[in-house]
């Protein structure tokens, strides 16, 4: 689908349609599934997980302190943009569901000067080792 502000309210409705079929949870959709406009990007994803309310792209990093990176977004477009409000029970949820139950993660809040902000996404990094300032139980 286009960018969601490009999209017809034809475009919309077959979403809402589309999002109906899926299940509450995350499923993995197969590479052979995705559509055509994936694969032309600069960084194709290494795996990929839909619900009815979220679309989950993972990017592994075979290396260093990252395991790898979740980009995620809702499924529903709202005044032309991805909508937007994630609360931080459905991101520990979403990093449960796609395998990473046992790995801390971050988001990163940048400097000014290097935020890029085009859509309503959220990054997650799983990380290699357990973080040094995590809250811990009876810490």
């Amino acid at each position: 689908m286009t960018h969601p502000s490009n999209a017809t309210r034809e475009q919309r409705r077959w979403l809402e349609r589309e999002n109906l079929k899926w299940p509450a949870h995350l499923v993995e959709i197969p590479r052979t599934d995705w559509p055509p406009a994936v694969l032309p990007l600069r960084q194709v994803p290494d795996r990929v997980w839909r619900s009815r309310d979220f679309l989950v792209q993972e990017f592994l990093h075979p290396c260093g302190p990252i395991v790898a990176r979740l980009s995620l977004c809702r499924t529903k477009v709202l005044n032309g943009e991805w909508q937007e409000g994630i609360a931080w029970e459905e991101l520990q949820r979403i990093k449960l569901e796609v395998g990473y139950s046992d790995f801390d993660a971050v988001e990163i809040f940048p400097r000014e000067e290097d935020v890029v902000n085009v859509a309503n996404l959220r990054h997650l990094w799983v990380v290699r080792q357990p973080l040094i300032f995590a809250w811990r139980p009876g810490g």
